[in-house]
């Protein structure tokens, strides 16, 4: 077996470091965060915590991954894989568990990469990729229809048939302005790439839906779309740091 050996990318990187890789890298940095902050805040509002939790997670997890990533052009975040997982964790187990849960699995990672076991992912076969990444696309879209469409639900259960049933049930108090929203936004992101690849469709549709609702709510008197603001209060203070529980009962 070969010695485990770290030497991350960031260090070699450096040795030839220019002030035009610099511009270069900073350009790209605006552009990346400018896209990241809506959707950290729309990951964090998902997987069942606050936004400014969803905020923070990224700005951590993007840092922690430039400084030990093995590529000069990565770019690292939280991605929507795993939003069904940590809903669930903290449906069940609350924040804390979350956080061993978060331990727990660093631990493991660091295990397989020291005996080098990441090759074994080779034998999985793809089928069971695919399956489980589309049922993880599957789940967030339903997961999100109560927002898109506006629906006022007298319960939100999580088992996935039950939810539905519990949609179709309060279908009848769906929002429009809301649901006209949602799917104007989503027509932007879908058609915008085809007009232009230089501004990301998504910032383009945060951009204009956001000053589109802020018309209709101070103009027009529309006041059925609720904001980020209407719905969660966002402090401007870092959360106070917590040590989790990693007793066996836990």
């Amino acid at each position: 077996m070969k010695s485990f050996t770290f030497s991350p990318q960031i260090i070699s990187d450096l040795k030839n470091y220019s002030k035009e890789k610099f511009a270069a890298d900073l350009m790209a940095g605006v552009i990346v965060g400018i896209v990241a902050l809506p959707l950290a805040i729309a990951f964090g509002i998902a997987s069942g915590v606050s936004p400014e939790t969803g905020i923070i997670t990224a700005i951590i997890a993007g840092l922690a991954i430039s400084l030990f990533g093995g590529s000069s052009v990565q770019i690292g975040g939280p991605t929507g894989a795993f939003i069904v997982i940590i809903y669930n964790i903290i449906q069940q187990y609350g924040e804390s568990g979350l956080l061993t849960a978060t331990i727990l699995a660093g631990i493991i990672l660091l295990v397989l990469g020291f005996f080098r076991l990441g090759t074994i992912i080779k034998y999985i076969p793809y089928p069971i990729i695919v399956g489980f990444t589309s049922g993880i696309a599957v789940t967030i879209f339903t997961t999100q229809i109560k927002d898109l469409f506006g629906l006022t639900l007298t319960e939100n259960p999580a088992d996935f048939i039950e939810k539905w049933i519990v949609y179709i049930q309060s279908f009848d108090t769906i929002n429009y302005w809301s649901a006209l929203v949602g799917i104007v936004s989503i027509v932007i992101i879908a058609v915008f790439p085809k007009i232009s690849r230089v501004i990301p469709g998504s910032l383009v549709a945060i951009v204009l839906m956001t000053v589109g609702v802020y018309l209709l709510k101070t103009y027009a008197g529309i006041t059925g779309i609720e904001t980020i603001g209407d719905r969660f209060t966002i402090e401007g203070k870092l959360p106070s740091l917590a040590m989790p529980s990693l007793e066996w009962e836990t």
